[in-house]
């Protein structure tokens, strides 16, 4: 008995102590990098990115009033070492999240432990490049005017996609800051051409009527996940992110607008891995993985707004500059589509490695052109949403 006491004395300053100490790492474990997160009313996402891939299991713990525990969502993250890295909770604080706190699990494991003050529902994702696990936590909140601290509202989640109104529409210029984007023919950057773009559409649906926000206004870097989380937060009805093409075939050139789909066809991958931010070969496991979520109600939606919107551009552009091609409706596995749970769709509005293209997208004229067509396809949109709703209420 008193060897065994002394063999577990042994194993506990040896293999125990160390670790508590943070000096002990197996080989071979990754990091985490960086821990984010953004608030809004009613939805607050946590992004946690990593060194290298990897599969976190994640699980629901109800509170314990007893025990002074909050409820909690927590994922078990193998081959990841934190070590005492974050040894403080990373507070929020927002009416949803109380904090976000990482520890070492186990020798192989991390795990992140989200505090909840609120719950509603929440989704998880897992994307590349860089590595990152997004979690998103959805209820209700609002600020205590005498306090200004966030307090549950009492309210319910949004209605469903095909219930809303159509108001507010977040214009997405792709790229920017440090990610220009394609750059085409006289080193024309995609970034400029989406920013200017956009701000154009903006004037155009301001005209209409519409409540628009954009997720970029000046030359900054965004991430994916930033520009989901603020179209989320500002309650979006419709996303539309705004991109230029590029092709190793100089002669390529056309309009082809994307919604949020499982299947593409395969000469789309490359497009697929640029937008993504991925790689050729990892276009293809995207596509296997979005084949396994269940693709949501405002997918539907986003067909018929892709179809309204491609319409309007090519038949407004081609009286006026006949040589452009349509190269149609798409469908296609988008990050920025599926981060979001709006009617979400992607317009490549022409190749920039086109010398004809490259030169119409440089034009003034040729981008007001374009901001007026899709803000008459985003009208299409609106009405046809209204006629379904009235003719819904006029049934029951």
């Amino acid at each position: 008995m008193r060897d065994c006491r002394q063999n577990l004395l042994v194993f506990c300053l040896v293999v125990i102590l160390p670790v508590c100490m943070g000096v002990t790492r197996p080989a071979g474990l990754n990091d985490v990098t960086e821990v984010r997160h953004w608030s809004y009313d009613d939805f607050t996402r946590v992004v946690v990115e990593l060194t290298a891939a990897a599969e976190p299991e994640l699980h629901r713990l109800a509170a314990n009033p007893a025990a002074k525990r909050p409820e909690r969502l927590y994922l078990d993250i193998p081959g990841i070492w934190v070590g005492r890295k974050y040894s403080e909770p990373i507070l929020v604080g927002d009416g949803l999240l109380q904090d976000v706190r990482l520890g070492q699990n186990t020798l192989q494991v991390t795990r992140v432990v989200i505090d909840l003050q609120r719950y509603g529902h929440h989704k998880v994702m897992v994307l590349e490049n860089p590595h990152r696990i997004v979690v998103d936590v959805f209820g209700s909140k609002k600020r205590s005017s005498r306090s200004g601290r966030p307090v549950f509202n009492g309210k319910g989640p949004r209605l469903a996609v095909g219930l809303r109104s159509v108001n507010t529409v977040i214009i997405d210029p792709g790229h920017g800051g440090r990610d220009p984007g394609a750059i085409g023919v006289g080193r024309v950057r995609e970034k400029d051409i989406t920013l200017r773009l956009g701000k154009k559409l903006q004037t155009q649906l301001v005209k209409r009527g519409f409540n628009v926000k954009l997720t970029r206004s000046t030359d900054k870097t965004v991430s994916l996940e930033e520009r989901t989380a603020f179209a989320e937060g500002a309650k979006g009805d419709i996303f539309i992110s705004l991109h230029a093409n590029a092709a190793r075939k100089k002669s390529l050139q056309g309009i082809e607008t994307y919604y949020l789909d499982a299947s593409y066809r395969p000469n789309a991958a490359r497009l697929v891995a640029r937008e993504n931010g991925i790689t050729t070969k990892n276009a293809d496991a995207l596509q296997r993985t979005l084949g396994r979520m269940r693709v949501s109600e405002a997918s539907i939606h986003s067909s018929r707004l892709a179809h309204d919107v491609h319409g309007e551009l090519i038949s407004g552009i081609l009286p006026h500059y006949p040589g452009v091609q349509d190269l149609g409706v798409k469908k296609g596995p988008f990050y920025v589509l599926f981060l979001s749970n709006m009617p979400s769709i992607l317009v490549e509005t022409g190749f920039v490695t086109h010398r004809g293209e490259s030169k119409r997208l440089m034009k003034e004229s040729y981008l007001d052109l374009m901001a007026i067509q899709i803000a008459d396809g985003l009208e299409d949109y609106r009405k046809g949403i209204l006629s379904v709703a009235s003719t819904g209420v006029q049934a029951q």
